[in-house]
């Protein structure tokens, strides 16, 4: 029998560590959004104080079925009033430290899901 790796045709997660992640061959060192279905968007905030209501429309605005939010190197919850426009449409949203948000998002877009990972990639201290 013939052993060869699994190959995706979504982008994947391919590393990360303090301050960046790996998608697919390049290496990101700035906060990004990240779709199953292609997309891939600067998410313009270095840090979780600077994130707002206008962020999480954001992500709306791509309709997932599930938005993966990374917060960070910790667990920090979103305010409820930035998640107004995710319930609206009703999507779904999970919040994870930032390499836990990676794994998941892998797993679920792999399964054909459509899924989005909002990663907080905050400076290296």
């Amino acid at each position: 029998m013939k052993i060869q790796p699994d190959k995706f045709d979504v982008q994947s997660i391919t590393g990360y560590g303090p301050g960046w992640v790996g998608i697919n061959t390049d290496k990101v060192e700035h906060s990004v959004v990240l779709g199953s279905h292609g997309e891939r968007l600067v998410w313009n905030c270095a840090r979780f104080e600077d994130l707002t209501e206008e962020h999480f429309a954001q992500l709306a605005a791509l309709q997932p079925e599930l938005v993966i939010f990374g917060s960070g190197s910790r667990i920090r919850f979103p305010k409820p009033v930035w998640m107004m426009e995710l319930m609206a449409r009703r999507i779904g949203l999970e919040t994870m430290d930032t390499q836990a948000a990676c794994r998941t998002y892998n797993i679920l877009a792999q399964e054909g899901r459509h899924v989005v990972a909002a990663l907080l990639l905050e400076p290296a201290a």
